[in-house]
């Protein structure tokens, strides 16, 4: 399974994206800013680098439950896909969403539930890769 995130727009507060599953428009994203290249990362405000990551399911101590982590996120650590509206929902993480407005998307639970369902039953039989671009 591929999921590609495509970054669109960027403000002083946040990051918004398009995601697709398999080629298919799947959903909205929004995550921290995406800082010029050599600047310094700002703890909880500085979106991850552009790249591929594989994404695993596993339990999220902050979060209690089972969650979608992307491994080997140069510089940073327990990054995950999980619902939130805003920027500042998230300390590096991706938050999706079934529609998109200035600095925030909109009911990221809703979005989460349907592509959680859909990384959860392919973990199980093939290699998750999310690309960031």
């Amino acid at each position: 399974m591929t999921i590609e995130v495509k970054r669109r727009a960027s403000t002083a507060q946040s990051t918004l994206s398009e995601w697709f599953v398999n080629g298919v428009f799947e959903c909205y994203g929004i995550e921290d800013v995406v800082r010029p290249a050599g600047a310094a990362k700002v703890f909880g405000k500085t979106a991850i680098p552009a790249g591929t990551y594989q994404v695993i399911i596993s339990f999220s101590p902050r979060f209690q439950k089972q969650l979608p982590l992307l491994l080997n996120v140069p510089g940073f650590a327990g990054v995950r896909i999980h619902p939130g509206n805003y920027a500042t929902d998230t300390e590096g993480c991706l938050l999706p969403g079934t529609g998109a407005g200035k600095d925030m998307v909109t009911n990221s639970r809703v979005a989460f539930d349907k592509l959680f369902k859909k990384i959860e039953a392919a973990t199980k039989k093939e290699r998750v890769l999310l690309t960031i671009r």
